[in-house]
């Protein structure tokens, strides 16, 4: 389930991080394991625990693939849920481009992994710049309820 909109995405200042890291392609391995440490920790029970870990390896693996080789992964504890902000200095992108089909069934090439994070994730959301603008870096947010 996605849902999306003002009233429900937690303000900035709330919540408890958890976990902040820059990463490349040579740290995502390491990267999955904090996520999984943390994820238990805060008693994300299986299998969402492997749907949000598999999830968040998705997103940050196109921010190292697409937008410049790295990125920065922030885990929060925002009330009852397991938030994942991952940024890029990349080109930017917006939601527009994620399929609405699993990739390949619909003609898609590209784009399984967003698909597959908005698919698991309760929230999920893109900000920063989109293709063809002067912004760069894009904000991905996906979040999945504790309990």
């Amino acid at each position: 389930m996605v849902s999306s909109g003002p009233a429900e995405v937690p303000s900035e200042e709330s919540g408890r991080r958890l976990l902040q890291r820059r990463f490349t392609a040579r740290l995502l391995p390491q990267l999955r394991l904090l996520v999984e440490e943390c994820a238990a920790r805060e008693g994300l029970c299986e299998p969402r625990r492997g749907e949000f870990v598999l999830a968040v390896d998705e997103i940050a693996g196109n921010a190292v693939e697409h937008a410049g080789g790295s990125g920065r992964l922030e885990l929060r504890q925002v009330g009852d849920e397991l938030e994942c902000r991952i940024s890029d200095a990349g080109p930017g992108f917006s939601e527009e481009v994620i399929p609405e089909l699993l990739p390949g069934l619909d003609g898609a090439t590209q784009g399984r992994g967003l698909w597959l994070a908005r698919l698991v994730a309760d929230r999920f959301t893109v900000a920063g710049g989109a293709a063809g603008t002067d912004a760069t870096g894009a904000v991905v947010t996906l979040a999945v309820r504790l309990r």
